[in-house]
């Protein structure tokens, strides 16, 4: 379901959003993809920034397994 609003912008800023807004149809459809994927990049980043955050608080561990890995490998 769509939601009709009303928002400002600069004069700059909707003269370049009406140069792509063919593109994508007209400017209700550009600004809509632009912010899905603003959506999309910030939810990316938060899920990157917890995935770090759990391979930081397993580091000790995992580079303890690593080693012991590497520990049986054969030089060559």
């Amino acid at each position: 379901m769509k939601v009709k609003t009303s928002i400002t912008l600069s004069k700059d800023l909707v003269e370049k959003m009406d140069s792509l807004a063919g593109t994508y149809g007209n400017r209700s459809a550009l600004i809509e993809k632009a912010l899905r994927n603003l959506i999309a990049a910030q939810e990316k980043l938060h899920r990157d920034s917890s995935d770090l955050q759990i391979i930081n608080q397993q580091a000790e561990a995992l580079n303890s397994e690593a080693k012991d890995v590497l520990s049986y490998q054969v030089d060559l």
